[in-house]
């Protein structure tokens, strides 16, 4: 099986955003051709989980000091500070999954290629089922590395990064982050709290020995994806109908703080 492999490079965060919900919604079921998109954030943001408050987590008023975009994202989960990061994004039909016409099997699918990724840069990586003390997982928390799912990654009991996915009829998108460096205790101000324990219980490569330059990062993920999956990835770029509908959904949601503060349009 052939998949588009979309490397965007470095965009902003509402770019970033309207990109990812244009690739869902231009996904056609009865044609399916499948998509894994790398990008990075330029400049860093926060993203809010679909169904978060920004107020409830955020002050935004010291994010719009620093300079710091906040903006929704299409799946559920805590909110996420994304800078010095590796994102992927994957959009295909369940049949497309071997084995993954469940949630929790096609997750476990979809996040088997990042402990091979992991794994390839001479690290020890588990599922948090199979890497931590048991329990208690999916405890609701308002930062996304604070919190513990079964199919997260932990490197030496240390979350590293996280994914979410969403299910729309036919189709199955996921998105999960690869931190580079540490950049969170930076912004710590901007949080309404603190988890305790927040950094000693999350990681990023550097942190974890591995320094290499982010483009060979790019093409070690993209080897890992392809061979767990088993399929062949080809270069490609967004259409043109997808470009049209990333720039609408730019302008009518994305670039909208009543959308991505408070999931609503004004």
């Amino acid at each position: 099986m052939t998949w588009r492999l979309i490397d965007s490079g470095p965009l902003d965060a509402v770019t970033n955003m309207a990109v990812d919900e244009a690739l869902l919604r231009s996904f056609d079921p009865a044609a399916p051709v499948p998509v894994l998109r790398l990008y990075g954030w330029e400049p860093p943001a926060f993203s809010l989980g679909r169904f978060q408050q920004a107020e409830d987590v955020l002050d935004l008023d010291r994010c719009t000091a620093a300079g710091i975009a906040v903006v929704r994202r299409i799946t559920g989960g805590g909110a996420i500070y994304h800078a010095a990061e590796l994102t992927y994004s994957v959009v295909c039909a369940p049949s497309q999954i071997p084995g993954g016409a469940g949630v929790k099997e096609s997750f476990r699918t979809l996040t088997r290629f990042l402990l091979d990724f992991y794994r390839g840069l001479g690290l020890a990586p588990a599922w948090a089922a199979d890497g931590c003390a048991p329990g208690p997982f999916g405890e609701r928390t308002p930062l996304c590395f604070a919190g513990r799912e079964e199919c997260d990654i932990v490197v030496e009991g240390r979350k590293i990064g996280g994914n979410a996915q969403r299910r729309l009829k036919g189709v199955v998108f996921q998105h999960g982050s690869i931190p580079l460096r540490p950049v969170l205790a930076g912004v710590l101000s901007l949080l309404r709290q603190v988890p305790p324990g927040l950094m000693a219980d999350c990681a990023t490569l550097a942190e974890l020995g591995v320094n290499d330059d982010e483009a060979g990062l790019r093409q070690r993920l993209a080897a890992a994806f392809a061979a767990a999956l088993g399929v062949r990835l080809t270069g490609s770029a967004l259409t043109a109908a997808e470009t049209a509908l990333a720039a609408e959904l730019t302008r009518d949601r994305y670039g909208s703080a009543a959308w991505n503060c408070q999931g609503e349009l004004s």
